[in-house]
């Protein structure tokens, strides 16, 4: 939860619309002064003012100026969608504003980069690094001036230079991970935002995570769920095959949980089946409470196609496309593992249904696609 509940106080659909005009009319301190006080009602507010506010607050972003308290504003709104907002009402401006900021870090990236010397490390991402000599760096003029006085033409921006550049990348490399929460909202609540803006935020999130300087998994790993996926499924020791469809799943954890209960618990292929918690801790629609001592037991080995081990900790994303179709093989356990139930996403369940047992014909033929030889049950 992006912020604590408190007592109720003042009227939170007075303070938006204050904050509304204060942002029409280019007042930067009557705007400080309206989201100051937006920000302190937000905690004490009826979940029916937090409902209708969301979407306001969420659709002030593209006017908020990029070195302002965006990824604040973006965190009210997400706050809003946690509490009963609509999510795919404030979803397009929050993920665009985050696709912008990742963005901007990335360039500040590779301005920093091309500015320095063999083994010159990234920074750290903290304000405390946005000096002089750092904007300078980025192509500013070295005047570290943060305020609003050179914005002489109203538009939010510093007028005449590239300093507004350089800092608003500073911040953009600086805030990256405060843009996770407002995004996991509207992400973790409704397939259709991650079916709109999911594809093309990915490869963003990848890039500067990669870069290591910044805690992006739980975005990635949002963004990477796959909803409504079909996914051919060989039993390798039997020699079965079976059609599944997967949707809302965190990590192959969960993933490995559900097709345990599908295949094992439903008397498809032998082994242990999960206990009726740990599939209820990966399906139940309710967000989860809270954390749980509940134990889940692998029952099987995942293998990509090629015989390449998929790991527990990775996501179904991981298992190839052949043919158009996703192909996960599983083998007996090579060791016992056992892990925590919780599911990744507390505010999201996943699912696995059994849409068909395939032929002997069909288990064959995608059988001859892997490198792994089908048990006798072919």
């Amino acid at each position: 939860m992006i912020f604590k509940r408190k007592k109720k106080g003042a009227d939170l659909g007075a303070l938006v619309s204050e904050l509304q005009q204060a942002v029409g009319a280019r007042d930067g301190a009557r705007t400080e002064q309206a989201f100051i006080a937006v920000m302190g009602a937000l905690e004490q507010a009826a979940d029916s003012e937090l409902t209708e506010a969301g979407p306001r607050l969420a659709a002030l972003l593209p006017d908020f100026p990029p070195v302002g308290p965006r990824p604040y504003l973006a965190n009210a709104a997400g706050y809003c969608v946690e509490r009963g907002a609509e999510p795919l009402a404030c979803a397009e401006p929050i993920l665009d504003a985050v696709r912008r900021d990742l963005g901007d870090a990335l360039e500040f990236a590779r301005r920093w980069t091309a500015a320095g010397g063999a083994g010159d490390e990234l920074p750290a991402p903290d304000e405390e690094i946005i000096d002089d000599a750092l904007l300078a760096r980025l192509g500013g003029n070295g005047d570290g001036e943060r305020d609003g006085d050179a914005d002489r033409d109203g538009d939010g921006e510093r007028d005449g230079d590239g300093q507004y550049e350089a800092l608003r990348l500073a911040l953009a490399w600086c805030a990256a991970e405060s843009w996770q929460p407002p995004a996991l909202a509207v992400l973790l609540r409704d397939r259709e935002v991650r079916r709109r803006y999911a594809a093309a935020l990915l490869p963003v999130c990848r890039e500067l995570a990669d870069l290591r300087r910044h805690d992006l998994k739980c975005l990635y790993h949002a963004l990477a769920v796959l909803d409504d996926e079909p996914l051919i499924v060989l039993h390798r020791p039997t020699g079965k095959g079976f059609a599944v469809r997967i949707g809302g799943i965190g990590d192959n954890f969960q993933l490995h949980t559900l097709l345990a209960h599908v295949l094992v618990g439903g008397g498809h292929v032998p082994g242990v089946a999960p206990s009726a918690e740990s599939v209820r801790l990966a399906t139940d629609p309710a967000p989860a409470q809270g954390l749980t001592d509940t134990v889940a037991t692998g029952a099987f080995e995942l293998l990509a196609p090629d015989g390449e081990r998929i790991w527990n900790e990775g996501l179904p994303t991981d298992i190839p496309l052949v043919d158009g179709s996703r192909l996960l093989v599983l083998d007996d356990p090579s060791y016992a593992r056992s892990w925590n139930a919780d599911r990744f996403f507390p505010a999201l369940p996943g699912t696995a249904e059994l849409t068909g047992v395939l032929s002997a014909e069909e288990t064959r033929a995608w059988f001859a696609r892997t490198s792994a030889p089908a048990g006798a049950g072919t």
